[in-house]
Order: structure tokens, then sequence, then C-alpha cells
């Protein structure tokens, strides 16, 4: 009998636990070319990786240009046209909700992959085809991806190292 109550109560809580999280719309401000806040809620889009904002990339011409100024600027321009609607699915590590998010009726991750200002990262395959295809965006000349840029860039842990981790107000 104990082992059933148990069992029940385990149940209970992994179904309160596993709640989906509600949507959340307003009006939002760009943070970068795949992340965004609307209101307090920090919002990283999902199935996407934009080029970081002190990134360059090369044109078609071999010149460097600000990428990831250029994808923050265009997401931007897109949470600019009025109330903005996101469907989160989970968090992250840095408490960023992962979100799919529309503003004007587009998909925001899709608009960003289609327009070579970003690159799949598990969903838009198709947006990112065309927009190899087209040579668009970042796709006009060579790039880092945003991971291996972010790898080569790391940002320094500071005087205590590895602890701002565990305790991120040290």
């Amino acid at each position: 009998m104990l082992a059933i109550v148990i069992l029940a109560a385990a149940a209970l809580l992994a179904a309160v636990l596993d709640q989906p999280l509600p949507p959340v719309a307003g009006k939002a401000r760009a943070s970068d070319g795949d992340s965004l806040r609307l209101g307090e809620a920090r919002i990283r889009l999902l199935g996407l990786d934009a080029p970081e904002l002190a990134q360059d990339c090369d044109g078609a011409d071999g010149r460097p240009w600000p990428c990831g100024r250029a994808a923050r600027d265009r997401m931007a321009a897109l949470l600019s046209g009025g109330a903005v609607q996101c469907r989160p699915e989970d968090t992250d590590q840095y408490g960023r909700l992962l979100a799919t998010c529309t503003a004007g009726g587009s998909d925001l991750g899709a608009v960003m992959v289609a327009e070579g200002l970003a690159i799949s990262s598990g969903r838009y395959w198709t947006e990112e085809a065309a927009a190899r295809q087209r040579r668009a965006g970042i796709w006009a000349g060579g790039f880092d991806t945003p991971r291996d840029w972010r790898d080569d860039h790391a940002r320094p842990q500071g005087a205590f190292g590895w602890l701002p981790t565990f305790w991120p107000r040290i």
C-alpha cells in the first residue's frame, strides 16, 4: 500500500512539474539576432543561431561587414511592427525562455534564416537552403558559425574563474 501511495505522489509531482509554459505576448525589443526581451522575460528563439553582436562576416567582395549588428537591427525592425506572441517550450541554462515567436503573423526565426541573417539549428532547413542558394546575407561570403565564433571569442571568466557558474552575483 505504501508503494502505491509513493508512486501516486511521484506521478502527481511529475504532472505538476511537467506543465507547459504559458504563452507570452506584448511589445518586445531585440537583444541580438536570435534573442529578445518581452517585458522582464528574456527569450531565445528556438531553431536558429544568429551571428553574435560583435561578429563580422565576409561579404561577397571579401570585405568584412557587421553581420551581428545587421542581424540585431533586422530583429529590431521585425519587432517594431507591434505585439509579439511567443510559445515557450523550455528554459536554458541562463534562465531565458526558449520559444518560437511571431510578429505581424510571421515566424521570426523563419524570417531571420530566410534572409540569411541566421543559420538553422534544428528547424528552418528549407529557409536556410533557399538563403544559401540566393547567397543572401551571411551566405554571400565567408563566415564563422556563431558557435565557432563564440568558442573563439569566449568571455573572460573573471577573478573567480568558474564560481560565477554557481554564484552569478560574485
